[in-house]
Parts: C-alpha cells; structure tokens; sequence
C-alpha cells in the first residue's frame, strides 16, 4: 500500500474505528480514524484523502451516504468502502452506482478488508499518477475493446460499469443472444484490478450436470467414467481473476445450490475429492432470460440470483441502436481484414445504408459475421451491396417496386434515397441521429436530402 495514501476510517463505534485503522497501519498505509460524521467531513475539506471506510450508519443527520457524496464532492478521484449489516445491503448497492468503491457486511473479514483497501489506494495512486504525467491516459480513458456505441442507453451501461469494474462486487448482464454480452464481461475485467489474472469463460446451457460440475469444480482421477487423471476446474483456474457464467439461467437447479455454496464460502471440492481448495475469483454472469420469471417458475434460485446480481445492466438488442451500426461495421470490417489478409479497403455508404436499415435478430454476433462473410467474398478493394448475403438484404423493399424479391434491378441511388427515407421517418426526421445511423456526416446528408429532393 502506498505509504503517502491517506485512509480515514468513520464509525461511531470508537472500539471497531480503532481496530480497524490498526489493522490498516500494518499496512503501512496513513490512516486516521474519527467517531463523528461532522469531523469525517472537516476532515475532508482540510486534507487530501484517498480512501474512506465508513460504517452506513453514523449521526442521525449524516450517514454513510452523506459521506461518500460529500468525499466525492471534495475530491471526485476518493475512493469509499462501506460498512453495513445484512439488512442494508441493498443501501450499499445503490451506493455502489453512486460511485462507491465496494461495500462489506458485518461481521468485518480485516483480511478482505485490508486486501479491498489496498486496491483502492492502488487505484487512487494510478489516476494520480496518469494525471500528472505528460502522455499518459485520463482516468476517464476506460476501453471496451470491441463494444462501442453512441446510443444513451448503451453509454449509460459503460457509466455504470466504468464505476464496478475496477471492485469485487459481482455482475450480472442481461441481454438478447448476440449482443455482445462475453465482448462487456472481458471489458470488464480487463479494467479491474485482475486484469493480469486469468479470464476464464463459460457457457453454461448444453452441459449436463456431472459435466458442468467437473468443468467448474474439477475432479480426481477415477471419480467417473472417463475420469483417467485430475483435472482442475475452472474456479481454481481462475483464482485471483474472473469467471464468467454465461447462459447462467440454463444451469440445472442442483448445479444452483453448488455453485451458491461455493460463492458463498470460497471453497470448492473438485469431484470425487474430500479436499477443499480455496478460492478467491469475481462472478460474472450473463442471460437472455428473464430471471425472475424463471425464479417464479422454480427454474433458478432466488438465493443464488441475489448472490450474482451486485450489479445487473441490461445489453439494448442492436435494432435498438442503429446508429452504433456504423461503427460497428468498421470495427468488424478492420477485424476481418486483419484476420483474412484481405485487400478491402471499406465500404460503400449504399452497403452501409441496407445494413443499417436491417433489424439483425442476431444482434452483434449476426452483424459481424455478416462483415467477415462480405470480405471474405469480396474481390474488390470496396465492400457494396451485391456483397451483402442475399437473407440480408432481400427483405428490403422499395415504394413502387415490382419485385417482392428486394433490391434487384433497382439503381444504386434508388437504394441510398430509399435508405435516407426510412433513416428519416424512423429518427423522426432528426438529421444528426439519421447521419449517424447511416455512417455519413450531416452535411453529406443535407446534400443527399437537397439532391433527391426530399
């Protein structure tokens, strides 16, 4: 832990305040430990503090809350850990959203604890760091590596997540297949502070129980048919890093209450062993069911869904952000063309036009296949529509045309005015998002409206 970070320790519990900051000065940290909501925040006006640990619960008119909105106030780079019982656990995880740094229920582990302190100091020293160094990235400069967007409801996704991401608190992502919702779980970790352990999926629909529960616990050799040696599961393989559970609403019920056990005390048994392995790995899942219906139904645990939704987001399906479209095909295209060793240089806006006017029940995962086809197919430097896969875009059908089939035989400018047409009644004819929506700038489009008389 850094020797210069400051962390200031708040619980009107003078005894527990005491012992905490104790166990944080063998750390070598600076701490300082207060028993009054006022004098935590006189505190906070006067010095520089990284850290804050802070019980929920403090004076009648300043609690844990007030804290962390006040130290955030002061210092927007502070980092706060929260102290609750049980029954405030839902507090912290709206706290969490507001910016808080992790939270944890009593009775104190001082090793969870002390290991949750240290990566926040370690955090507040790297915004620091990359803040006063010429060159260096801004705090703000989180990268999701293959998932972008322009949409407000996708970027207020990545505002939550810039905020979990470098905590322990687990994640839970909900979205239509195809979305991209394994791209968000390895942003994820990828800016937490396990980037440099291991990331390790999961696809949990398929597996029969005894195979799922090998894959996740492992086994000893002969604890089944086909068992010839030991095998490590996926949670030691993971340890200190992250695991993602995806389709984790397809997991059998008796899978559940294994899998619960295990979060729940950091031990597994691999199968057919009676030793227990300790471990320390972040949860995160991913669904395109309903949860809750399916807890309603007795399908999934509710026990177990509390345990993985720290924090839930939910992917918007790619008919709900056409404007991201564009970008989208770029990325993919440049992705293809890396791994092909095509010569395609990019694309006609007429292409981009049909691709972004299609509604992709396979979200993402459709789109970017449908890139990689194109450029694969393509023998020309500039992808166009007789590129594009015929189930695409045939269902494409133009005002007056004689043909049920789609676009065939009908002129290349036909398509794009047909395009900015549909762009434009489906934005409600706001040009800056139906530029954006058809890869081109505004005044591009003012032209095009001009020239086609619209």
């Amino acid at each position: 832990m850094n020797k210069d970070a400051l962390v200031l320790v708040i619980d009107d519990e003078r005894n527990h305040a005491d012992g905490i900051a104790e166990s944080l000065e063998k750390l070598d940290a600076r701490t300082l430990a207060v028993y009054t909501g006022r004098d935590a925040l006189e505190i906070l006006r006067s010095e520089r503090v990284d850290v804050v640990i802070t019980d929920l619960k403090l004076d009648a008119d300043i609690d844990g809350l007030t804290i962390l909105e006040e130290a955030k106030r002061y210092n927007p780079d502070i980092e706060v850990i929260l102290i609750t019982a049980y029954a405030s656990i839902d507090t912290c995880k709206e706290a969490i959203r507001r910016g808080a740094y992790d939270y944890l229920v009593k009775p104190i582990d001082i090793t969870q604890l002390r290991t949750l302190a240290e990566q926040a100091c370690r955090k507040v020293s790297a915004v620091y760091s990359r803040r006063h160094h010429k060159g260096k990235s801004s705090p703000e400069s989180f990268e999701f590596t293959g998932v972008r967007g322009e949409n407000p409801e996708i970027q207020s996704v990545f505002e939550v997540l810039r905020r979990v991401s470098p905590t322990n608190i687990p994640v839970l992502i909900e979205g239509e297949s195809g979305t991209g919702k394994e791209l968000l779980a390895r942003a994820i970790h990828n800016n937490s502070l396990r980037s440099d352990k291991p990331f390790r999926p999961i696809n949990c629909a398929g597996l029969t129980e005894t195979l799922l529960e090998s894959e996740l616990f492992g086994h000893v050799r002969g604890a089944f048919t086909g068992a010839a040696g030991d095998r490590k599961g996926l949670f030691e393989i993971a340890d200190k890093g992250t695991l993602f559970l995806d389709e984790i609403g397809d997991m059998p019920l008796n899978m559940q209450a294994k899998l619960l056990r295990v979060i729940e005390d950091g031990v597994v048994v691999p199968v057919g062993s009676v030793k227990s392995i300790v471990v320390d790995v972040r949860i995160i899942s991913a669904t395109n069911h309903d949860l809750i219906n399916l807890i309603e139904e007795k399908k999934f645990r509710q026990d177990l869904y509390f345990r993985i939704k720290g924090v839930s987001v939910i992917l918007p399906a790619l008919r709900d952000r056409a404007e991201d479209i564009p970008a989208f095909i770029d990325y993919f295209l440049k992705e293809a063309v890396a791994e092909t060793g095509s010569q395609v240089k990019g694309i006609t806006l007429s292409a981009v036009s049909v691709l972004a006017n299609y509604p992709w029940p396979g979200n993402i995962r459709q789109l970017r296949n449908c890139v990689r086809t194109m450029v694969v197919m393509c023998d020309r430097d500039r992808l166009d529509i007789q590129d594009i896969p015929l189930e695409i875009h045939q269902p494409l059908q133009l005002t007056g045309s004689r043909s049920a089939a789609g676009p065939a035989g009908v002129s290349l400018n036909e398509l794009e005015k047909h395009a900015i047409i549909e762009t434009l009644a489906k934005t409600g004819n706001n040009r800056q998002i139906a530029a954006k929506i058809l890869g081109i700038g505004e005044r591009t489009l003012y032209r095009k409206i001009k020239e086609y008389k619209l």
